[in-house]
């Protein structure tokens, strides 16, 4: 697949941006994707249904076994690696917990795998001999760098989790220095020359900037790299330098990424691709601006939602949608 830009979706009405905005703050996005395995080049890719919004990603396949025996396999959803980021996101927004599982329209109970890694190594035994839960870095408040589960243990034990480097060494802070990896996984069987319907679904973790004229004038270039990967067009960019400057630099973008690459440890290529982006709506928005790159056309199918398709494909690169908010002004 190759992506080009090649897609502009211009919408006036309202989009609901589900982050929080800053002056000159923002946060990349964590990207996630499909559901994978081990290489089986005997079960194929028959549809691929992907659904992108703000609050929402949900993805549902139909699979296809075309050989004259069962195939039972290990499928898994694996999270990105992830780490500590209390100022941004929650430990649970981070590991994707809200992940849910259905096949043939039953909901599906998974198994979760979960490893601390420092420097490469594995140090999860040292955490769950003091108890500290991985995932969620000891059970870390929301609201600040402080953890149920460091926060009980004795001054001994603390002082060997700094010498480890499990944490910082800050009497008032547990700021923890491993990384996550985190899978879901369950056994699944194909059974042979039929199909079978499997869905998932989860709350993706936006990445945002406080304002796209971060972006467009250079300011920031970490915001000049985020709008350059939505494919916006000269006519859209002047636009939004305008509206920029019109309201004192309040025009926040976010986008949702996903990786596509996941289907290719499937039976190559997914046979039958839809994407359908969706506009939410919020109301002290005036205009909305929808982006993404995309080799070929994008349809709509009604007021908020929009969908481009593709036979035969093999992803190549990853996907980013873009979402740009104009509020009224006050």
């Amino acid at each position: 697949m190759q992506i080009i830009r090649r897609v502009l979706l211009v919408l006036s009405s309202a989009l609901y941006i589900s982050c929080p905005v800053r002056a000159d703050d923002g946060a990349a996005s964590i990207a996630a994707g499909g559901i994978v395995m081990k290489r089986e080049t005997r079960i194929s890719m028959q549809k691929e249904v992907l659904r992108i919004s703000p609050r929402n990603v949900s993805v549902d396949y139909v699979f296809r076994n075309d050989t004259n025996e069962d195939i039972t396999t290990e499928v898994a959803f694996p999270v990105p690696p992830y780490e500590m980021d209390w100022t941004h996101y929650s430990p649970a927004q981070q590991g994707f917990d809200d992940f849910r599982l259905t096949v043939e329209d039953k909901p599906v109970k998974f198994n979760v795998e979960v490893k601390a890694k420092l420097k490469g190594r594995d140090v999860s035994p040292i955490l769950q001999k003091y108890g500290v839960d991985i995932a969620t870095f000891g059970h870390l408040d929301n609201d600040t760098p402080r953890a149920k589960d460091i926060r009980r243990l004795s001054s001994a034990q603390r002082a060997s989790m700094v010498h480890a480097g499990l944490i910082d060494n800050e009497a008032d802070m547990d700021v923890a220095q491993w990384a996550v990896e985190k899978k879901y996984y369950w056994q699944q069987t194909f059974p042979a020359h039929l199909t079978i319907r499997i869905s998932h679904k989860y709350t993706p973790v936006l990445g945002f900037t406080n304002s796209v004229s971060y972006g467009l004038n250079g300011e920031d270039p970490e915001a000049t790299k985020e709008i350059g990967s939505l494919c916006l067009d000269t006519r859209l960019t002047k636009s939004l330098s305008v509206l920029a400057a019109d309201q004192n630099n309040g025009v926040p973008f976010s986008y949702v990424d996903f990786i596509l690459t996941t289907a290719n440890t499937w039976k190559t290529p997914i046979e039958d691709f839809t994407l359908i982006v969706e506009r939410p709506h919020e109301k002290n928005a005036s205009q909305n601006f929808v982006s993404f790159c995309w080799d070929g056309p994008v349809t709509k199918i009604d007021a908020d939602h929009f969908m481009a398709h593709s036979t035969n494909l093999v992803p190549k690169k990853e996907l980013r949608v873009g979402f740009i908010t104009v509020y009224k002004s006050r």
